[in-house]
């Protein structure tokens, strides 16, 4: 059942395996590889969710096949998949079918602007929006353990708070179980609907647990401490008698620990030594999940409950199993399966034969999985000594005497962190002869708690040092040319550009910036109310534009926009409700004001991230023509003029 929120971050999943054998370094013949347009590249299909039917005879997944995600039914046989919805704007993502029937709950906004609803779709009869409301936003939390009924929350009541109702799957009848006031993050439900789950967020790196006992009436804090500490919870067992959640009290990273209720005995049941992402229980309890984040992949352990021993997984070629789900009956398992050649593809598993069967193709068939590029974990120390590690991607064609322009890649957040895994954008770009660097400058998650608070309050200075000295790990490698090296990234990394730009000017050649931060007065003036329970942190992490308005503007590009000098292009959604436009209008303006190059592109039907394939296209088709007139040597861009 558990929700998440990143503030300002764009994620990343991957893919499979290799099609012909590569060569000792890792490439093949430069001579050979294609280089595919940014059709070909979206000509890839996006699959997310995962949801049996209430048979098993086939998953319910959302797909962007059509250009704009939808929903499809995807047959366990592998047969031909069926689409379920027919959207043409706004993406249909999916959370589960019913437990009895096939009509199935989905969530959608209006052209990005993140006011999620919750819909039914009936096979035989048209969708009902269960939360409507022009400025409501609702969650899908789940499953009750009776299928008699299902868990929302929503903010229709107060926008600045969640409250939590059980829906009834006949007539959809709607009880509230918890009105809350405070700014509590739902994490689960007990199987007996007593105990609520709740996580408080005072910062980034402190956070406790609270349990509702909604039989007494009583709030309990389950975890209090002093000095900073994450506690996050995940899922109660499966008698409801326990809780694990994830903590890093007295260690660097996140270990998962069971508590139980009645006694409050702790147990530390998993500590990998990287930090656990999330856990999560099978329906019946028989089988326990978690995810590792472990240096940049995701690995996986599941255990048989009754025992605590690891289950043996499939033997599956390198890459991430992700998104774990089994169904009720708890014979199958469905996950997806990707690594950085290949988007993720869906599979299912049965637990009892120990077969697998691979059931979507997600890259599109002209593009041959050798012709792209793995990514390689490379650490550096930089200006301070500090280790630095990120993921490089190399061009085929790179060498010493073949020497490739350069971007670093900086991801959102703060406090995001780039992963080893399949990114369109990345490939492409790397395809048509771009090294890239996606750095995970000191503020990354998974590096331990020290390594992600070094950026505090010192955001555009010391993580944008990193970025810069990670030009010199890239020069090292002997295939980047010294004079041809750019940044790019979108949110938070976004806002990573506009700084590197304005307070090192000199440092790159060119940024490519995709709704970036320009002024951080006003956007944090105007958080979205619904983040309300993690606005604190923001404040204290990155200042409170009532009392550090002055230092908030030393660190805002847009007030420093004078010194930029170099090339740059702006993409931005309209309906961003994180990076509201006149960010984006107000730095392009400025910059312009410079007589520096600036191209501008606005989605009009586009929020924080391009769902829909035609603005992506239109979208990273500019990018690439921008990085071959900015950064690419003259004799390359004449040459690719009279093709």
């Amino acid at each position: 059942m558990r929700r998440a929120v990143n503030f300002i971050a764009l994620s990343s999943l991957a893919a499979l395996t290799l099609a012909c054998q590569p060569r000792e370094n890792g490439s093949i013949e430069a001579r050979s590889v294609s280089h595919y347009t940014i059709e070909d590249f979206l000509g890839n299909t996006s699959f997310r969710g995962a949801s049996f039917s209430p048979d098993n005879s086939k998953i319910l997944v959302s797909s962007d096949e059509t250009g704009v995600f939808n929903a499809f039914a995807i047959p366990a046989d592998g047969s031909e998949a069926l689409q379920l919805t027919n959207s043409t704007s706004n993406a249909i993502l999916v959370h589960s079918y019913f437990p009895a029937d096939e009509r199935f709950l989905y969530s959608s906004d209006q052209g990005g602007n993140e006011l999620t609803h919750i819909y039914v779709h009936n096979p035989n009869g048209a969708d009902l929006d269960l939360t409507p409301g022009d400025s409501a936003k609702a969650n899908f939390l789940g499953w009750a353990h009776d299928d008699g009924s299902f868990f929302i929350s929503t903010n229709e009541r107060d926008s600045r708070y969640f409250d939590i109702y059980e829906v009834t799957v006949d007539g959809f009848r709607r009880e509230m179980l918890y009105q809350d006031e405070s700014g509590y993050d739902f994490a689960d439900m007990s199987a007996d609907k007593r105990y609520i789950a709740f996580e408080k967020n005072v910062t980034r790196t402190d956070s406790d647990i609270y349990v509702y006992d909604r039989d007494a009436g009583e709030m309990v804090h389950l975890t209090p401490h002093e000095g900073e500490v994450v506690n996050s919870p995940e899922t109660f067992s499966p008698d409801g008698r326990s809780l694990l959640f994830l903590s890093d009290e007295g260690s660097e990273f996140r270990r998962l620990v069971r508590q139980d209720l009645a006694t409050g005995e702790r147990e530390v049941i998993d500590r990998p030594g990287w930090d656990i992402r999330d856990a999560h229980f099978s329906k019946g309890g028989r089988y326990l999940v978690v995810a590792i984040n472990a240096d940049a992949r995701t690995k996986l352990r599941v255990y048989d409950t009754l025992t605590m021993t690891p289950i043996e997984l499939p033997n599956l070629p390198l890459g991430d199993i992700t998104s774990v789900r089994f169904s009720s009956d708890e014979i199958w398992m469905a996950f997806y399966m990707s690594s950085a050649r290949l988007p993720g593809d869906l599979f299912v598993y049965n637990l009892s034969s120990g077969h697998v069967k691979q059931l979507t193709r997600s890259l599109n068939e002209k593009i041959n999985p050798a012709h792209l590029v793995d990514g390689e974990v490379v650490r550096f120390a930089s200006y301070d000594g500090i280790e630095i590690p990120g993921i490089i991607y190399k061009p085929h064609e790179a060498s010493v005497t073949e020497k490739a322009p350069a971007l670093v890649w900086v991801h959102g957040g703060p406090g995001g962190q780039s992963r080893i895994g399949y990114r369109g954008l990345i490939q492409y770009l790397v395809n048509h002869g771009y090294a890239i660097y996606a750095i995970n400058n000191r503020g990354s998650s998974g590096y331990g708690k020290t390594f992600f608070s070094m950026d505090d309050r010192k955001h555009g200075d010391a993580d944008l040092d990193d970025v810069v000295a990670s030009k010199e790990m890239l020069i090292e490698t002997g295939y980047v040319d010294p004079n041809r090296i750019g940044i790019i990234g979108g949110s938070y990394g976004g806002y990573m550009v506009l700084a590197a730009l304005a307070f090192r000017p000199e440092e790159f050649e060119v940024g490519v910036d995709i709704f970036g931060v320009a002024n951080w007065v006003r956007t944090l003036q105007s958080i979205p109310p619904w983040w309300e329970s993690i606005r604190l942190g923001l404040y204290k992490e990155l200042g409170d534009p009532a009392v550090d308005a002055d230092y908030l503007r030393r660190i805002s590009p847009l007030f420093h926009a004078k010194n930029i000098v170099k090339p740059l292009i702006v993409l931005q959604g309209a309906n961003d409700p994180r990076v509201l436009q006149i960010e984006s209008d107000e730095m392009v303006e400025a910059v312009r004001a410079n007589g520096v190059p600036v191209e501008y592109i606005v989605f009009d039907d586009e929020g924080h991230g391009f769902r829909k394939k035609e603005n992506q296209l239109r979208g990273y088709q500019a990018i690439l023509d921008f990085l071959d007139q900015h950064l690419k040597p003259r004799t390359e861009q004449i040459t690719r003029a009279s093709r």
